[in-house]
C-alpha cells in the first residue's frame, strides 16, 4: 500500500518474505515491556526458522533477552536522559544498516522507535499503529497494522500484529531460560520457597505506600513464624531509600534485601520463590512469565487490564483512580506524585486477598468479572 491513509492488507506479508535471512525487531522497552515481547519473538522464530533474529532494545530489555533462546542478538541503546547520547545511537544505527535486514517489525508505534525502524534500512518494515497519526506515516511506513484492541494482554496484542502479517500463530509461550550461573547464585543467597516482595515501581504513582507494605509484611510474619521474605529493587536512589526503610522496619533475619540485580539473577531469585507480591511493575510480569504465583496491586487507570497477569495462579487488587481520566496529568495524585487511591487500599484488604480463598474482596471481583 502506498499513498493512502489506511493500514495495508498484510496477510501475504509472511509468504512474500519467507526467504528472509535477517529479521530485526525494534522495541525499546524496559523490563515488563520486553517480557511481553517474548511470545511474539518465539512466533517470529517459528515462522522464519532460517533467519537470524535481532532485537533493538534498552539495556534492561537486553537483560530479559539474555533469557530468551530464540534471539540471536540484542542491540542495546541507552535511553536514560542522563546517559544517552546521539553518538551512541548513531553508531548502533550505522551497525544495523550494515546488517542489511530483510524484515523489520515494530510493535509499539512510538515515535522514537518508528524513526529507528526507518533508519535501520530493512527491505520491508511493518509497524503497529500507536494511535497517533503523522502526515509522514503513509509515505515512510506504508506497511502498517491498525491498533489492536487495548483490552487484550499486551503480549497478545503483539502476536495479533503478526497474525495480521499472515503468520499462523501457535499457543503463546514465554519459555525463559535462566543461566546456571544465576541459579547457582540464587541457591547460595535465597531461601527456597521464600516470598518475594517488590515494594517499588519505575513510576512512583503506581506504588502502594511503603508504610502499608511494612504493616502487611509484619502481619504475614506474625501469621507464619517460619516465613522467609526477599525484597528487591532497582539501583535508583528512590528505590534504594525505600528498601533501606523496609529493612530497618522489619525483622532482619527473616528478610533479605537485594538491590540492582542483573535480570538473570533476579529471574533465578524469582524461580526459587513460592510467590511474588508486588505492584504494577516489570518484576510482576517477569514473575508471571516464570510461572511464579503473584498477587499484585494496580491503580485503575485506562488500559490497565492489558498489563494484568492472567490465570488462576494470579490475583490482583485494583484501586479506582479519579486522576486516571481526562484530567490525567492535572489531578492531585500527579501533583503530589503519590496515588491517593492506592493509599486507600488497606493492608487488611491485601492480606485477605493473599490468604483467603475466593470469593475475592469486592475491589477484586469488580475487575476480574
Amino acid at each position: 500500500m502506498s499513498g493512502t491513509g489506511e493500514p495495508a492488507d498484510l496477510r501475504g506479508f509472511q509468504a512474500a518474505t519467507r526467504g528472509a535471512r535477517k529479521v530485526l525487531v525494534v522495541d525499546l522497552g524496559f523490563l515488563g515491556d520486553t517480557v511481553h515481547l517474548v511470545p511474539a519473538l518465539w512466533e517470529i522464530r517459528r515462522s522464519y526458522p532460517e533467519a537470524a533474529l535481532h532485537v533493538l532494545t534498552s539495556p534492561l530489555g537486553a537483560g530479559v533477552l539474555a533469557l530468551t533462546p530464540c534471539v540471536d542478538r540484542a542491540w542495546a541503546v541507552e535511553l536514560a536522559p542522563e546517559k544517552r547520547s546521539l553518538r551512541q545511537h548513531a553508531a548502533v544505527l550505522r551497525a544495523l544498516r550494515r546488517e542489511r535486514f530483510d524484515v523489520a517489525l515494530n510493535f509499539s508505534g512510538a515515535d522514537r522507535t518508528l524513526f529507528m525502524t526507518i533508519l535501520a534500512g530493512a527491505r520491508r518494515s511493518v509497524t503497529h499503529e500507536a494511535g497517533r497519526k503523522h502526515f509522514w506515516s503513509r509515505w515512510l511506513l506504508p506497511d502498517r497494522v491498525a491498533r489492536r484492541s487495548a483490552g487484550m494482554p499486551v503480549f497478545e496484542q503483539r502476536r495479533a500484529v503478526l497474525a495480521e502479517c499472515g503468520l499462523a500463530l501457535a499457543p503463546a509461550r514465554f519459555d525463559l531460560s535462566v543461566p546456571e550461573e544465576a541459579r547457582s547464585w540464587a541457591a547460595a543467597h535465597v531461601p527456597e520457597g521464600a516470598t518475594h516482595v517488590s515494594v517499588s515501581t519505575a513510576q512512583a504513582l503506581n506504588e502502594w505506600p511503603l508504610a502499608h507494605w511494612i504493616a502487611l509484611i509484619r502481619r504475614l510474619m506474625e501469621l507464619d513464624p517460619e516465613l522467609q521474605l526477599v525484597a528487591t529493587g532497582s539501583g535508583s536512589e528512590r528505590e534504594r531509600r525505600r528498601l533501606t526503610e523496609l529493612e530497618t522496619s522489619v525483622a532482619r533475619p527473616r528478610l533479605r534485601i537485594f538491590s540492582d540485580l542483573p535480570v538473570p539473577r533476579l529471574a533465578a531469585l524469582l524461580e526459587r520463590s513460592a510467590r511474588h507480591l508486588g505492584a504494577d511493575s516489570g518484576v510482576t510480569h517477569l514473575a508471571a512469565a516464570l510461572g511464579v504465583p503473584t498477587l499484585s496491586i494496580f491503580r485503575g487507570y485506562p488500559g490497565v487490564n492489558a498489563w494484568v497477569p492472567r490465570g488462576p495462579r494470579h490475583r490482583q487488587l485494583f484501586a479506582p483512580c479519579a486522576c486516571a481520566s481526562a484530567t490525567q496529568g492535572r489531578g492531585s495524585c500527579h501533583l503530589r506524585r503519590e496515588a491517593e487511591c492506592l493509599a486507600g487500599l488497606s493492608p487488611d484488604t491485601v492480606l485477605a486477598a493473599l490468604t483467603g480463598p475466593p470469593p475475592y474482596p469486592p475491589r477484586v471481583e469488580a475487575f476480574l468479572a
